[in-house]
């Protein structure tokens, strides 16, 4: 089931083969526009930056390679 909204966590292999793994990449990495601070946020927790207490936020840029196919 995928939902457009959903917080899917990521799993690596050594997790999905009954491994335990020694991070937890439960929440998604934001960077507030006030005092430029890197935080990450859950699913459930309000948005709003741990350092300053500002509301608005940019979700941080992934390191993954993203490629799209132009025709």
């Amino acid at each position: 089931m995928t939902s457009r909204e959903g917080f899917v966590p990521a799993i690596n292999s050594s997790a999905a083969a009954g491994g335990f793994s020694n991070h937890k990449t439960y929440g998604v990495k934001y960077i507030c526009a006030s005092c430029a601070a890197t935080f990450t946020l859950g699913k459930s927790e309000s948005i709003r930056c741990k350092e300053c207490g500002h509301r608005v936020i940019y979700k941080a840029r992934t390191k993954r390679m993203v490629q799209f196919e132009a025709r």
